[in-house]
């Protein structure tokens, strides 16, 4: 299966290290292309994939494109290819009907992934228009699932899943980098201080799967201990409050507000 993205920013960029890392079901075959930035060039070569000269030539030679442009070039890029059988499109905040609107005789599914898919272990949201190709849907699936955990949306929910996981990974970052902060002025090496920020972090993902946030957070926090004395500046310097704060305004950005 040959996959061919047309775009070779971040995302386009970490799906590709995340296929090229993958063990099974992922593409036999990349190729890229950018808007003269020479990133298709360099990602090629990091992958093991081939940059090709036109987005046209990766349309024909490809079985899925990834659509992984700004919104505000989708115009012009639909505009110049011939059909693809299928588009996978990580334009954020585009629903289904623009894109299908622009591709109407392909199978075309709207994507919103996360950072983590670089290292397999990402989220994927997924949504695909009634009547969709089933077959083009399940190859898909089984693609996307190589390097992520795919979750399948309705259309209308995927600008609130992207607030939700697609952005997340940059908060959890912030957080991580404040308390390697805090670790480092303690006395502790730095890349030492973030590395275990990094592990907590990940095993607290785990617990996750096993345990509400309550849970964790009573079965760390005993009456009384250092953890309750954390959690109360938290509050008082409203850290919930905080991350409410940006859900809501990365929501009212795509959604232009």
């Amino acid at each position: 299966m040959i996959v061919g993205f047309i775009g070779s920013g971040n995302m386009a960029a970490a799906m590709a290290r995340g296929w090229a890392g993958a063990e099974a079901d992922a593409p036999t075959q990349m190729l890229f292309t950018d808007s003269g930035s020479g990133r298709a060039t360099a990602l090629a070569a990091e992958v093991g994939g081939e940059a090709v000269e036109t987005n046209e030539e990766l349309v024909e030679r490809s079985d899925f494109v990834v659509l992984a442009v700004k919104p505000a070039a989708l115009d012009g890029v639909a505009a110049s290819l011939p059909t693809p059988r299928a588009v996978l499109s990580l334009l954020g905040a585009t629903p289904l009907s623009v894109l299908a609107s622009h591709f109407p005789e392909s199978t075309v599914i709207r994507l919103m992934p996360n950072l983590a898919v670089e290292v397999r272990t990402g989220v994927i949201c997924m949504a695909d228009p009634e009547g969709a190709d089933q077959e083009i849907v399940a190859e898909s699936h089984t693609l996307l699932g190589s390097i992520a955990t795919v979750y399948e949306l309705p259309d209308e929910q995927m600008d609130v899943a992207t607030a939700v996981m697609g952005c997340s990974p940059a908060y959890f970052a912030v957080v991580a980098a404040a308390l390697g902060q805090e670790g480092a002025s303690g006395g502790l090496e730095p890349d030492v201080a973030i590395r275990m920020v990094g592990e907590s972090m990940a095993g607290t993902a785990e617990l996750l799967r096993k345990r509400t946030p309550f849970e964790i957070e009573t079965a760390v926090a005993s009456p009384g201990g250092s953890t309750e004395a954390g959690l109360e500046a938290l509050a008082a310097a409203g850290g919930a409050e905080a991350f409410r704060r940006a859900y809501e305004a990365s929501i009212a950005r795509m959604r232009g507000a």
